[in-house]
């Protein structure tokens, strides 16, 4: 259960796609998302995980949450499964980019296909699911697309220099379709989450220690989580921010 209290009518009833919404961040999206009562889909590559997830939703949401699979790397594949979310849910007019892979790696280690799998998978993808996406907002008259990029590109972060790029692109890109989607009703807005903990973080990366750092360094003294992101994400989709574009949100705790 996500803790937004804020009800958000015109997102009922509204197609909504997710990627990498599976678990961790993207989980949370899309129960918050399908709490409003949105048409929800999202794309994922692990089937388990996203098949309980859809079902478990399914059973208390205003409307059946969809799940796909979908390679993200593989962008025939993942413009069908696009596609498909949108026929699936009868329009399609909001879009979370939220699929990323924040995986460590040494600049020394760094090979050619190393670094061309991260960019496949943190920004190459974003641009072609939001191609996908554009022609069923058109029809639908208007559009919302949220970006996840994070704030670990302005933290001169040494162990991710691949990922912490593509990040980075992340912004650029929300800028350019903006100024490009405008003129046609579509909003395109980004996140930048500072450290939220999840219990992949916790096995892969974080520890106790670097997690109190953090916090001490937030003007709030507490950690963050997956569901500190829905809100923000919310508003980015609604007609609460209908002016709002070409712009980022950071959500960090006031860690920069």
């Amino acid at each position: 259960m996500t803790a937004v209290s804020v009800r958000h009518t015109d997102l009922a009833d509204r197609g909504v796609l997710i990627t990498g919404g599976g678990s961790g961040i993207g989980a949370a999206l899309v129960e918050g998302f399908a709490e409003q009562g949105a048409r929800v889909a999202f794309l994922d590559i692990a089937e388990q995980q996203s098949q309980k997830l859809a079902g478990r939703l399914s059973e208390k949401s205003a409307h059946p949450v969809i799940y796909l699979k979908a390679d993200l790397r593989n962008v025939a594949e993942t413009q069908a499964a696009v596609d498909e979310a949108a026929a699936r849910l009868g329009s399609l007019s909001v879009l979370v980019n939220n699929a990323g892979w924040d995986d460590r790696h040494e600049l020394d280690a760094v090979t050619e296909e190393y670094w061309d799998d991260s960019q496949a998978i943190n920004l190459k993808q974003m641009f072609f699911v939001s191609q996908a996406a554009v022609p069923h907002m058109r029809k639908a008259g208007a559009g919302a697309i949220v970006n996840f990029s994070s704030i670990a590109y302005l933290l001169n972060m040494g162990e991710m220099p691949a990922y912490t790029t593509a990040k980075a692109g992340i912004i650029g890109l929300t800028k350019s379709l903006a100024g490009r989607l405008g003129p046609e009703n579509i909003r395109v807005n980004a996140i930048l989450p500072g450290m939220i903990v999840t219990e992949r973080q916790k096995e892969l990366w974080l520890t106790e220690e670097g997690i109190g750092k953090m916090v001490a360094r937030q003007c709030l003294k507490r950690v963050l989580t997956a569901e500190d992101l829905v809100g923000p994400c919310l508003f980015l989709a609604s007609n609460a921010s209908a002016a709002m574009t070409a712009q980022t949100i950071v959500i960090d705790g006031g860690a920069l």
